[in-house]
């Protein structure tokens, strides 16, 4: 996992990109604005914002005022060769607890140092070109790994690295562009790695004598994250079989959304190889899983209300095409809301 910092203009100093409110853009559209004005990115950002950080800065009259920042995750997917304030700032990216300790401000250090997945080598979520595995390759290496007995944590935590490549592969795709139908194939091979290693984990459960938790606990913990991705698999479908290549800023905020549902999943799934240790953290994790489900279902509304006020009236079938998208979107958001569920179980039980 990789941070960007960019340099202040004028002390030098590493920041994240950030700036006013604009009129007539949400918050998070803002924030991306600010990410390409300043760091010379695009990609899928997160309605749902991480959290805040306070600093003071100083006005030209010399006040210091003390300022509120919400950040919002983004997962890059174009690096500008040429950008507006190139001239002005550096930018860089840093591994995670590099980059929290090159800011200064003690709130944005906690927010970064908690942006994270695992210890473990996380699919890249800043590349730009699509990254096609061939299928089964993820799957096998954890397999090498795992205990004759079964280890049910190492396999969870590699259906996590599915979602997290299946997520990032369809943000990519809602952003249109000449790689659709790679994204596609990406995600197609992706929920083959999760179909396999959800069937080792339902077999294991079968044949070994002890585990971490309930049979049914983790039977239904590791069918909940692979609907996940068999609903991305669908959405991905969808857009090839009806060959869609335009899609709107909502769905494209849902996909943001599921990228972050995604990177959340990952960062709790090894958390539960000590639950009691971990129960304040998986719980703020889950909480904001359940969050985001909640802004994605505005979204999706607001989505479809747009739909229809355009298109309801003059081309139907390009309506039902569109609502067909988002329906699957939704679900796959849904899913990680019954991930978070499946989790708060565990803590609740095991804590």
């Amino acid at each position: 996992m990789s941070v960007l910092l960019v340099t202040s203009r004028e002390t030098r100093r590493w920041v994240i990109p950030k700036g006013n409110p604009i009129p007539g853009l949400s918050p998070h559209a803002a924030a991306a604005h600010e990410a390409e004005e300043e760091a010379g990115v695009r990609g899928a950002v997160c309605p749902t914002p991480l959290g805040l950080y306070r600093y003071r800065k100083r006005r030209s009259s010399g006040a210091s005022l003390l300022i509120e920042v919400d950040v919002f995750p983004i997962s890059v997917t174009v690096e500008l060769d040429e950008w507006e304030e190139q001239g002005a700032r550096e930018r860089r990216w840093f591994g995670v607890d590099e980059a929290a300790a090159a800011v200064n401000e003690p709130d944005l250090q906690a927010l970064i140092r908690r942006f994270r997945v695992t210890d473990v080598e996380r699919a890249s979520l800043k590349s730009v070109a699509s990254v096609v595995s061939g299928r089964g390759e993820m799957f096998g290496w954890f397999q090498k790994l795992l205990p004759k007995q079964g280890n049910f944590f190492a396999l969870f935590e590699a259906h996590a690295e599915t979602l997290v490549a299946g997520a990032d592969a369809l943000a990519r795709l809602l952003q249109g562009g000449s790689g659709i139908a790679e994204h596609i194939r990406e995600i197609t091979e992706r929920e083959h790695d999760a179909d396999d290693i959800t069937r080792e984990v339902l077999q294991t459960v079968r044949r070994v004598f002890l585990t971490p938790f309930d049979r049914s606990a983790i039977s239904s913990l590791i069918g909940a994250m692979d609907d996940a991705l068999d609903q991305m698999n669908k959405t991905a479908g969808a857009i090839d079989l009806y060959e869609v290549t335009e899609f709107s800023k909502e769905m494209k905020d849902v996909a943001a959304i599921i990228v972050e549902s995604a990177r959340v999943t990952a960062e709790a799934l090894p958390l539960l190889r000590n639950i009691s240790r971990n129960a304040t953290r998986l719980h703020e994790l889950t909480e904001r899983l359940v969050r985001m489900e909640g802004q994605a279902d505005g979204i999706h509304a607001a989505g479809l209300k747009t739909l229809f006020r355009d298109l309801g009236d003059t081309n139907t079938v390009k309506f039902i095409i569109g609502r067909e998208i988002y329906s699957h979107l939704e679900r796959v958001v849904d899913r990680f809301e019954d991930v978070a569920n499946e989790i708060d179980g565990l803590v609740i039980d095991h804590a």
